[in-house]
């Protein structure tokens, strides 16, 4: 068969391959990036299906508006208002996952050749998207506070990209923040070069103590003309159910517009039962408790796996203890005359009965060979020690 040319530019996920060797029994599992099932507010999650279905069943069944189930934008609308960001529910589309928003964006804003500008390392299946399209990546280098913004306004500067995709808040993988005076950088940088900021924004309300700073799309206010330069993609798969597959995107109008005409081409529009289910969830008020929880049960395994790690692996991995999200970004030194190739670290990892990713799918260019990540959302306190422990008989 003849292919488009444009799949020459992507190949299979690293991580989804990866799963293929998970099968093996008693294997434990560092790898995904999923929350973990047993924080599923199942019964929060049966009774707003009911609500759905006994208050308005013909909405929830029924095909529905491609910007979104009324109900649910007036409820996210509410929702971005608790994070200190005015969002009328016109200014925001639903998109079935935030993985959607990233697709509508490459569809919209990206041709053959165009450069974009993301983080060195970034979420893998962005990069996967972006290249689909034809995009030429640009990889902007980050450190624990996130992306270095003097390097990333000498890149905006000398390849005036068609936008810069960053997740600020507990970055996958990276598990990095971007600092409160980095973000309003971002910012001003938009204006100054008219550039378009993407920012994704799924894991913001899996802190483990303080609160992260507000997002950038809440800093736009004080930053005049920014706002109309960004864009900002949100998710409920993190924090309520990856299963709803219920994201959204907010963007200036012209581009909300050209989004949304994409994405009845694609599926007309998100499920409205899944829609309708979210919305009565929200509307319940069950999300702030629930997040307690959830925080408190990852900010536990976070510990254990910070701790289990410079125990046992002692000055031959160095990270930087995450503040929220899922993920432990790591690097090995070689100390020792320890193993610095995570490919090679992964496969005797797995041998022992232990996953990970290694670190080189995350980046769009010049790979960090030495990096992996490791997600702790899975596996309670015990399977993490012992976890961590099969690491090092690995290195």
């Amino acid at each position: 068969m003849q292919f488009a040319d444009r799949l020459n530019n992507v190949e299979t996920s690293a991580i989804r391959e990866l799963f293929k060797l998970l099968g093996k029994p008693g294997i434990i599992s560092f790898a995904g990036g999923f929350p973990d099932p047993a924080m599923f507010d199942v019964e929060g999650i049966r009774e707003a299906s009911n609500e759905a279905l006994t208050d308005e069943p013909g909405g929830a069944l029924q095909y529905g508006a491609t910007e979104g189930y009324g109900p649910l934008r007036d409820q996210l609308s509410a929702l971005m208002a608790t994070k200190g960001a005015r969002v009328q529910a016109e200014q925001l589309i639903v998109t079935t996952g935030s993985q959607q928003a990233l697709d509508l964006l490459g569809k919209t804003m990206i041709s053959p050749g165009d450069k974009v500008i993301v983080e060195g390392p970034t979420f893998l299946a962005t990069i996967q998207c972006f290249r689909l399209y034809g995009a030429e990546l640009i990889s902007a280098p980050i450190d624990a506070e996130g992306v270095k913004t003097d390097e990333l306004e000498q890149l905006i500067a000398q390849h005036k990209p068609k936008f810069v995709y960053l997740i600020p808040t507990f970055g996958n993988p990276s598990g990095a923040m971007l600092s409160m005076e980095r973000r309003k950088k971002v910012l001003e940088m938009a204006v100054r070069y008219n550039t378009l900021i993407v920012e994704d924004d799924p894991y913001g309300e899996l802190y483990f103590g303080e609160p992260p700073p507000p997002s950038m799309l809440a800093l736009s206010e004080s930053v005049p003309g920014s706002r109309e330069l960004l864009a900002h993609c949100g998710s409920l798969s993190k924090v309520l159910s990856p299963g709803l597959r219920v994201g959204w995107m907010i963007a200036p109008a012209e581009l909300l517009a050209k989004a949304t005409m994409c994405k009845q081409f694609s599926d007309a529009h998100t499920s409205t039962f899944a829609q309708a289910t979210a919305a009565q969830y929200l509307k319940a008020g069950r999300m702030p408790a629930m997040l307690l929880n959830v925080r408190k049960v990852y900010a536990e395994r976070a510990a254990a796996m910070g701790r289990a790690l410079q125990q046992t692996l002692g000055d031959a991995v160095g990270f930087t203890q995450p503040a929220g999200g899922l993920f432990f970004w790591a690097r090995l030194t070689g100390a020792g005359g320890k193993t610095q190739d995570a490919g090679d670290f992964a496969k005797k990892a797995i041998e022992q009965g232990v996953a990970f990713v290694p670190g080189a799918p995350f980046y769009a260019a010049q790979p960090d060979m030495s990096t992996f990540r490791l997600s702790f959302a899975t596996a309670d306190v015990a399977k993490i020690e012992e976890g961590v422990g099969r690491l090092g008989k690995a290195l």
